[in-house]
This record gives structure tokens, C-alpha cells and sequence, in this order.
């Protein structure tokens, strides 16, 4: 069921949310989190829908917060929100809530949000473009527990990490961290099978890839070594190299959804590891609200080599 709101409050969009409820027979909310999604219209599509197959998973309350820059000074401009509420088969196993806020109410999104937040419930925050500097100290950020980010979206994403690093606060993280969980797990568990000191390591990847250069910076905050990075042809993370006394550990994935983990004096084998969407990454971003302290470490992680040169 749809409904659209013009020119309406957060108090008219709870009252037309439990309406919608009633007419479709499920006056009770079985939601678990509320996902407040802070985009433009460009990305508004592609970031509820990501979110909305996500919530088959967690069933929530999607709130879409869409700013609307007009022209003019802000004091002119004309201040309203209109709403489109989704629920029912249309919203997945939740509710869809898109906020388009206009004039001076694009500087209060906080107080819009508020009053629909789902009652006791945690609260997640995704910027899956544009995303300020200080998660925590942002007005939504402030709201919620988790704070998502991706940093690939940025036109400079290895200089965002540095920008993140410096306002970090527990609770955040980034969908260039969690695209990394399938290489963290395999590298790792070759580790558990070849307990071998490494000596130093290699990360190649396509050029500006910000999945590598995280993985980069927890290799080095795991293991002690420097790493080195190599650009390759793509697409995304193409190999990792863990130099060791007796050989190399190496996964190699040039393309498609198989990789190869090849260890020292054992058999080549073909695993599993595929580029994720959207809809997954966020999907396992939402089964933890605690603080990721591995991700705060690594995205902290002063590159080794700078720092033998320093």
C-alpha cells in the first residue's frame, strides 16, 4: 500500500502509518531497528532499494531522508516536507518512509526524524554517497548506534579514509570495510591452516581502490609487516601475497565469483568469493549495532613503511 503526503508533518506521516497498518490488517509493528537512509534524489532509488531487501533479512522501518537544494537564498526558499509512505508488500517486511524536505527544514533534519523513529528500537544511520566529516556529531548521526558510510562513493576515496580516521567514533564503519569480510575470513583461515610468521605482504588492486587500501592498513595492524600496493588491471581487489620462509600464501581472484587460495606444499584450490551488492553489505552491517574495533584499528593504522621512514 502507497500513500502520498504533501506539504505534512511528522505527526500526519505517524497518523497516515498506522492507517496504512489498519487498512491492510497488521495494525502491530514486528520491527526490529529503524535504517535511516541520508541521500539525494540521484542516489534515492538504488539506496531504498538496497535497503528494502535488506529488511527481509532485519524487518524495519526505512526512513529515506532526501534533501531538495532549490535555488535562491535559503530564507526565501519555501519550506515543506512531502511524504510517500510504503507498507505492506510494497515496503519488503517493513516500512518505507521517504522524507523529501525542502527550504529551511533541510537544516532540522533531526527534528523531522525523531518523532518516527521506531519506539525502542536501535537505530542505524547510511550515507551511501555524501557524508559528513563528524558521523557521531552530525544531528542523525547523533541519533543512532550505527553509523554506515561508503567511501567509494567519494570522488577521492583513499583521502576520505584519512577524514574518517580523525573523526572516528566507535559505532561507525564503512561498506568498503565490510566488502573486505570474505578476504579477511579466507586470509585468515589460511593463516589457521600454515601458522607461518609473515615477512611482508602485497594487496593489488585496480587504482584508488578503497577495499585495498583498508585491507592494506589491517594486514599491517594484524600482522607487524609492511605492505606493499600494487595496482593492477581490476576489476576491484585482484591478489593478496603473504610472504612466509616457506612460500608464498596467495589469493588470487582476476575476475569473476571464484577465487584461488594457493598455500605452501598443498594443492591449489578454487573458494568462493564473489563482489557482494549492496543489499547484502548493508544486510550484514545490520546483524551487529555494536562497535567494530577491528575496523577502527585498521582504519587508524598509520602505514608501517611511513613509519620506519619517519
Amino acid at each position: 500500500m502507497r500513500t502520498e503526503l504533501t506539504d505534512t508533518t511528522s505527526s500526519k506521516v505517524n497518523r497516515a502509518l498506522l492507517e496504512a497498518r489498519r487498512a491492510i490488517g497488521s495494525p502491530t509493528m514486528g520491527l526490529v531497528l529503524t535504517l535511516v537512509v541520508v541521500t539525494d534524489e540521484e542516489n534515492a532509488y538504488d539506496a531504498v532499494r538496497a535497503a528494502s531487501e535488506a529488511s527481509r533479512e532485519h524487518p524495519c522501518r526505512i526512513i529515506a531522508v532526501i534533501k531538495r537544494v532549490s535555488r535562491g537564498p535559503l530564507t526565501l526558499r519555501a519550506t515543506r516536507m512531502d511524504a510517500e509512505l510504503r507498507v505492506g508488500t510494497d515496503a519488503g517486511t517493513g516500512e518505507i518512509v521517504m522524507l523529501r524536505l525542502h527550504g529551511a527544514l533541510t537544516e532540522h533534519t533531526a527534528s523531522v526524524v525523531l518523532p518516527l523513529l521506531v519506539p525502542d528500537a536501535p537505530v542505524v544511520a547510511w550515507w551511501p554517497a555524501d557524508a559528513p566529516a563528524d558521523l557521531a556529531g552530525d544531528p542523525l548521526g547523533a541519533l543512532a548506534q550505527r553509523r554506515i558510510t561508503d567511501a567509494a562513493a567519494a570522488a577521492d576515496p583513499v583521502a576520505v579514509l584519512d577524514e574518517r580516521a580523525a573523526g572516528y567514533h566507535p559505532g561507525d564503519t564503512d561498506l568498503a570495510w565490510t566488502r573486505l569480510t570474505q578476504w579477511r575470513a579466507l586470509l585468515a583461515a589460511a593463516l589457521d591452516q600454515k601458522p607461518l610468521p609473515v615477512t611482508g605482504a602485497t594487496v593489488e588492486s585496480e587504482a584508488d581502490n578503497v577495499s585495498a587500501e583498508l585491507l592494506a592498513r589491517w594486514l599491517e595492524d594484524r600482522l607487524g609487516v609492511p605492505v606493499e600496493r600494487v595496482e593492477s588491471p581490476g576489476p576491484v581487489i585482484t591478489r593478496v601475497t603473504l610472504r612466509t620462509a616457506e612460500g608464498e600464501i596467495r589469493v588470487e581472484r582476476p575476475a569473476g565469483a571464484l577465487a584461488t587460495l594457493v598455500l605452501p606444499g598443498s594443492v591449489d584450490r578454487k573458494v568462493a568469493l564473489k563482489i557482494r551488492s549492496n543489499a547484502e553489505l548493508i544486510s550484514e552491517e545490520l546483524r551487529r549495532l555494536d562497535a567494530d574495533v577491528v575496523y577502527g584499528s585498521a582504519l587508524r593504522r598509520r602505514p608501517l613503511q611511513a613509519a620506519l621512514s619517519a
